[in-house]
């Protein structure tokens, strides 16, 4: 498996899939001007994610971890989020270990919400983590 580093912007996320470090994250704003370009990089990530179990002889010792630390993300990134979470529900309903926590301000009721409703879309159960500010 490969990593994947993609620098945050003003209007993009931190992304960084590191299998050395076991690092899994995606962080900040994401309201790229064109999203699909931006997410076709992730997508295209899940599919090496795929490959790597297909192709692995012993099974992992410790789950591969998402973390979601989103301040927001308009619409049109949620369709793309929402297409990857279901990828890593495929992959969790094969028996693949796949965890994702989603973080949320304490304060920020509707983040909460839109992970709830992620999780239910993808058929996979979320971990929630309150970050106190």
């Amino acid at each position: 498996m490969k990593e994947l580093n993609i620098e945050s912007t003003s209007t993009s996320p931190k992304v960084l899939f590191d299998p050395n470090s076991n690092i899994f994250e995606i962080s900040g704003e994401s309201r790229p001007e064109n999203a699909s370009v931006f997410y076709k990089h992730i997508l295209d990530w899940v599919k090496d994610l795929e490959q790597f179990f297909t192709d692995s002889k012993e099974p992992l010792k410790t789950p591969v971890e998402f973390n979601f630390n989103f301040e927001y993300f308009n619409s049109t990134s949620a369709k793309f989020i929402l297409g990857f979470c279901k990828k890593l529900g495929q992959l969790h309903a094969q028996g693949k270990p796949i965890a994702v926590r989603w973080h949320y301000e304490e304060d920020d009721e509707d983040m909460l919400e839109v992970g709830r409703e992620m999780s239910r879309m993808a058929k996979f159960d979320f971990e929630y983590v309150e970050i106190k500010i």
